[in-house]
């Protein structure tokens, strides 16, 4: 240890928060020989707490007499504690982020008594968002993000919010590739349903479709008989369902922060190159893999033109959009709902489920059930105060949040 550290001093202030405060106690701090070991500083509604750890000063009396002349001149309380060395931290950093509409003190109670239970310590809290759901992320030291990262999710379940536990250093900052599904993920619904409603048949196609997302069926195999009820509708049909599908909620923001921030964006689709074409275009998407409809003489054939992209074709997409992106599979993050997106969510360095089927719920490291796209980027660390100011200086208008 170092000897300059072998003995210190905590100095810790409260009071209400305004500038200059932190200048001026290190001033006075400046005026004795001292080093500064470690500041910890927090605001919370308005009220200033910060902790600052020293070399103990040889002239103890007047160091302390100084410091508590400040801080009476700027109505702050300040404690004095002695320490012994720098502060210790237990090893292991993780970042858990807890989601919730709304979020309630008991999903709160919960994380904080698994992270104790572990003999964990929370050293950080902050929160991402306030609306339109409410993200608090913990900085934890001392556990092990897998053990705690299953035992969250079944608190998740039972207290109804949504969590994930990540390990904090380089890797979580270094994601760079997103790619997801889109029927049910970045846009609502399932398009070849809604195609089947024009054909007269979406009974047939909705009870396929909710058994090859639930992973009871083939999913290559399920899309081939599903098409195959479509023979015959006219291609104007599907021009008119890709003018009615609407993106889901937050898509529009999620894409824009992520290509903001120099990430790449991808979409992989078990539907179909007639619509997500026109999504690349719209929200200017890096890299897009769909399958394509067969039409002659103006109608749908029933069949497909070239390879079903399924469950294993998604996977084989995001390695090689990472490829096309310089990216490695550590650094990607896939978002999906359904059986077909297990291989790309497992193969991803994060992987999310967002609404989706307990098959992929499991599977997932985490899991978003709120409506809201968007809140893939608070588990990546992006604040919704840090997105509304992106979107301010590029002249993007936000609706106003609600008062806290």
């Amino acid at each position: 240890m170092n000897s300059r550290a072998s003995r210190t001093v905590l100095v810790t202030g409260t009071g209400r928060d305004r500038p200059g405060v932190t200048a001026r106690l290190f001033a006075a701090m400046s005026e004795h020989a001292v080093d500064v070991i470690d500041i910890e500083q927090v605001v919370v509604r308005g009220r200033l707490i910060l902790g600052i750890l020293v070399t103990a000063p040889k002239a103890d009396e007047a160091f302390r007499a100084a410091i508590a002349r400040v801080a009476s001149s700027l109505g702050m309380d300040i404690e004095f504690a002695p320490g012994s060395g720098d502060p210790i931290r237990k090893p292991g950093r993780t970042h858990v982020t807890v989601l919730g509409h709304p979020l309630r003190p008991a999903a709160m109670a919960a994380v904080a008594g698994r992270i104790a239970a572990r003999k964990g310590n929370i050293d950080r809290i902050v929160r991402l968002a306030a609306y339109p759901v409410t993200s608090i992320e913990l900085e934890v030291s001392g556990v092990d993000p897998a053990v705690l990262r299953v035992e969250l999710a079944g608190e998740a379940l039972s207290h109804g919010f949504d969590v994930a536990v990540q390990p904090s250093g380089l890797i979580r900052r270094a994601k760079r590739l997103v790619v997801m599904d889109v029927d049910s993920t970045l846009v609502q619904g399932e398009v070849i349903e809604m195609l089947a409603g024009r054909a007269g048949v979406l009974d047939q196609v909705a009870k396929v479709t909710a058994e090859a997302m639930s992973g009871e069926l083939d999913f290559a195999e399920s899309l081939r008989n599903r098409v195959r009820l479509l023979a015959g509708l006219p291609a104007s049909a599907v021009d008119e369902v890709r003018e009615s599908v609407r993106l889901t909620p937050g898509a529009r923001t999620l894409v824009r922060t992520l290509k903001r921030l120099d990430y790449r964006f991808g979409i992989v689709s078990g539907g179909f190159t007639q619509v997500t074409d026109y999504l690349v275009e719209e929200l200017g998407i890096d890299y897009a893999a769909a399958n394509t409809l067969e039409v002659v003489d103006g109608r749908l054939t029933g069949e497909l033109v070239g390879p079903i992209l399924d469950r294993s074709g998604k996977a084989d997409a995001l390695r090689r959009f990472a490829d096309a992106a310089g990216v490695p599979l550590s650094q990607t993050v896939a978002v999906g709902d359904g059986a077909n997106d297990l291989d790309m969510i497992a193969q991803a360095g994060l992987g999310i489920a967002f609404n989706a089927k307990p098959i992929l719920r499991e599977a997932a490291d985490t899991a978003v059930s709120v409506p809201y796209l968007d809140a893939v980027l608070y588990l990546l660390g992006i604040s919704r105060p840090e997105i509304e100011a992106a979107d301010a200086a590029d002249g993007y208008t936000t609706p106003a949040p609600p008062l806290d």
